[in-house]
């Protein structure tokens, strides 16, 4: 099966590319990414309009309610079969994303010897470590985690941190990433296009842009109405950039400013992560934008 795959850092014009490549190849869109599954979460996560899902067919989007757990291997099994469909229908799927880990395990079969890790969460669990103790650790580990938590000592919090950021990122237990890492094999016949920003700066001025326009589009009023759904509790959905930074401006503990400007500084954080996740992935094509 013969599938392409757009990838590029947030506000490289990937779904725009999409579209176009999806018109000429007859395809269908399959999102790559991790928060535009959810229901409700539209502006801050720069889901396709309803005019762009009306042109050209749009997977895995709007699947799930912000209350809803969801792992990359959950998506790896929704996205094959999403394209296996396509494909039966003559279509070419077309794979757009910004979420390296979710794209790089699906056309590759194989998880990555590191995750994308999220710094603030490994900060959080030792700065828990520190306050509650190893053990109280290590005892968040044996929850999510049993079989990773009676290979590792309580006292090697290092490990045990390890092993916590894989089952939150994958959604998987140590031992099954691990396994998949060492014998997972290619699932499509892929053609790899990546927009590479032609520097930086021009990036991270398009990136702040962008996010003015989403609070002139109604982002603070959208995440306001999450929250009253329960979007900081849930286990996935409360952690999306875009939406996270508001928090603390509606506890009082910031003004509006400071939470834009810290939208605009974790996103750019984010495309240089993106940058370097999809540094490491196999590219037929390189466009510079």
């Amino acid at each position: 099966m013969k599938v392409f795959v757009v990838i590029g850092p947030t506000a490289s014009g990937k779904s725009r590319y999409a579209l176009s490549l999806a018109k000429e190849l007859d395809g269908e869109i399959i999102s790559g990414d991790s928060m535009q599954i959810y229901r409700g979460m539209d502006i801050g996560t720069a889901k396709p309009t309803a005019e762009q899902q009306k042109a050209v067919p749009h997977h895995l989007i709007d699947i799930a309610d912000i209350t809803e757990p969801f792992s990359a291997a959950r998506y790896v099994a929704l996205a094959r079969e999403a394209a296996e469909d396509i494909a039966s229908r003559g279509k070419t799927p077309i794979i757009v994303g910004g979420t390296g880990m979710y794209i790089d395990m699906l056309v590759s079969g194989t998880v990555l010897p590191e995750t994308e890790t999220d710094g603030e969460y490994r900060r959080g669990l030792y700065e828990y470590a520190e306050k509650n103790g190893a053990a109280a650790l290590h005892a968040l580990l044996a929850a999510s985690d049993p079989e990773a938590a009676a290979s590792i000592h309580p006292n090697n919090i290092k490990r045990v941190v390890r092993a916590l950021e894989i089952n939150r990122e994958t959604g998987m237990s140590k031992s099954r990433y691990e396994a998949l890492g060492a014998n997972g094999a290619p699932a499509f016949d892929t053609h790899t296009v990546m927009l590479m920003p032609a520097e930086r700066a021009g990036l991270y001025a398009r990136i702040d842009a962008r996010v003015d326009e989403m609070m002139e589009a109604g982002l603070l009023s959208e995440v306001e109405s999450l929250c009253e759904k329960g979007l900081r509790e849930t286990p996935t959905a409360s952690q999306a950039i875009g939406y996270k930074e508001f928090y603390p401006y509606f506890d009082g503990e910031i003004s509006l400013e400071e939470a834009v400007e810290t939208v605009k500084r974790n996103t750019r954080r984010y495309a240089k992560r993106q940058l370097t996740w999809f540094a490491r992935m196999r590219k037929d094509e390189i466009t510079e934008v």
